[in-house]
């Protein structure tokens, strides 16, 4: 038995039946990561020895009788966007290079509360801005499929990490697709919550009214069970739903029968890679054959929806890194002269080509003279894309597309052409603007054995719909029995 290709229900499962410890656990994801992280460079700050410490710790107080709980011992990794005490949150930034959290965010709070193990923090695009984890200051990560190609972002690492057997499961955020994305190119399950249903309190904003963290694991089961554990009213967030809390396992039942899907044509159109169409083809019949209602239909807001998401990401980014100025926490040039240089090297400095290209656009969309041709335009455009959203979910249940356009490509082949790169995102932004939740899962390979992702749409706090439609699917074709990472 091999530890770490167990999901987090069969550890818990073979830790009841007193087949495995807690240290047994984490040793075993520790030694993968000494021996596997050089190749994949999915770690900013990986905490071995902590982790071995807290094992041990954990293990003699459940033996003492002194904790109980489903989860305590069990490990995972944290995007290192995700404020945690004590340990660097850098961001994948030189800006926030030493910068050390002076406190927790509040689903890492939830997570302590239960005693999991923090197994380090997890690469990613600078300031969550990339799709490619390519922006990072610090590293490229590799995609556990093929090490040639990236493994997606901006929760890269994060979905590297699972899909490596690093941490058996993670938390990401996504504020464009970030964690379903990553997820689609690395052949694991993402799951973006609906707006508000999970604590922003210690998430380093990139886009106040579109970020959102969620978790990246290895099954739909799992993603389920971390999405319990994550969730909740929280008073330190304004934008924190009331929502009692549900038990999102209890919607996993295995049947979609009579379930009505939505296809919308535009998803399906020009620029989908032929592989990748082919693939979301076969997934659809499989529904057909479970029992589904399939019926396509138009969502023509798609072809809007990457402009409306890269204003008003951009001029919220350029409102939210305005902060960091060189003054406080920040990264500060060592040679200046005086304040405005202070200000002006130390932003130069500090700051990324892709995080200073987002900054630039954002002020631009934002000034005097734009702002209602660009932003304010945008807003207003955003209503349109809710308002088209919730007339199809009065017919369907689900909405499904592709997760991405393509599978996962090589790496640097389009670092240099940002367009390209925006291009990414065109099948996940639309879920981010309006608030909905969305999840990632495998559903096939290409012909060089690279995953393909398929996006389950609901409407607003309707996880349990599309966790139940990619439960069904998910069991129905036994994909992580199929196929496995090159690492």
């Amino acid at each position: 038995m091999n530890i770490t290709d167990l999901t987090v229900h069969e550890l818990q499962e073979k830790l009841k039946n007193k087949e495995i410890t807690i240290l047994d656990i984490t040793k075993a994801y520790t030694d993968r990561i000494n021996e596997k992280e050089k190749d994949v460079q999915a770690f900013v700050t990986p905490l071995v020895e902590e982790a071995l410490k807290q094992a041990k710790t954990i293990q003699e107080k459940i033996d003492n009788g002194e904790i109980k709980g489903d989860f305590a011992g069990i490990p995972i990794g944290i995007k290192d966007n995700i404020c945690t005490k004590g340990i660097k949150t850098t961001c994948s930034s030189k800006m926030l290079e030493n910068f050390i959290a002076p406190y927790n965010a509040t689903v890492v709070e939830k997570l302590e509360e239960e005693n999991t193990i923090n197994l380090g923090k997890l690469n990613m695009d600078e300031f969550a801005m990339g799709s490619s984890t390519e922006y990072s200051y610090f590293k490229k990560t590799k995609n556990p499929w093929n090490l040639n190609k990236v493994p997606g972002g901006s929760s890269g690492g994060s979905a590297a990490a699972v899909a490596a057997r690093l941490v058996p499961w993670a938390l990401g955020s996504d504020t464009g697709g970030s964690i379903r994305q990553p997820a689609s190119f690395c052949g694991v399950v993402g799951l973006k919550p609906t707006y508000g249903l999970v604590s922003r309190y210690g998430l380093v904003a990139f886009a106040s009214s579109l970020d959102q963290i969620g978790p990246i694991t290895k099954d739909v089961k799992d993603s389920a069970m971390l999405l319990n554990l994550i969730t909740g009213h929280d008073e330190k967030d304004t934008t924190s739903s009331n929502k009692e809390k549900v038990d999102y396992t209890k919607a996993l039942k295995n049947d979609v029968k009579g379930i009505k899907i939505g296809i919308p044509k535009e998803f399906f159109g020009e620029g989908i890679n032929k592989e990748v169409k082919e693939a979301l083809e076969k997934a659809i019949e499989k529904y057909k054959e479970l029992g589904a209602e399939i019926e396509e239909f138009s969502l023509d807001i798609a072809n809007y929806a990457l402009a409306i998401y890269y204003i008003i990401a951009c001029a919220e980014a350029s409102s939210n890194l305005g902060r960091f100025d060189g003054i406080r926490y920040t990264y500060r040039t060592p040679e200046f002269k005086n304040l405005r240089e202070i200000y002006k090297k130390s932003r130069s400095e500090g700051f990324g080509p892709e995080v200073k290209r987002r900054i630039i656009l954002g002020t631009y969309v934002l000034s005097s003279g734009y702002y209602d041709a660009y932003y304010k335009k945008a807003q207003k455009v955003r209503t349109l894309v809710v308002n088209e959203f919730n007339k199809a979910f009065e017919k369907y249940d689900v909405i499904l597309t592709p997760t991405s356009p393509t599978v996962a490509f090589d790496i640097g082949s389009k670092s240099n052409n940002p367009l390209e790169m925006y291009l990414a995102d065109i099948c996940t932004v639309s879920v981010n603007v309006a608030g909905l939740p969305g999840i990632s899962i495998p559903c096939g390979v290409d012909k060089e054995k690279m995953p393909i992702g398929m996006q389950l749409i609901g409407n607003k706090f309707c996880e349990e719909t599309i966790l139940n439609a990619a439960y069904t699917f998910e069991q129905a074709i036994k994909f992580r029995e199929n196929y496995k990472p090159e690492i």
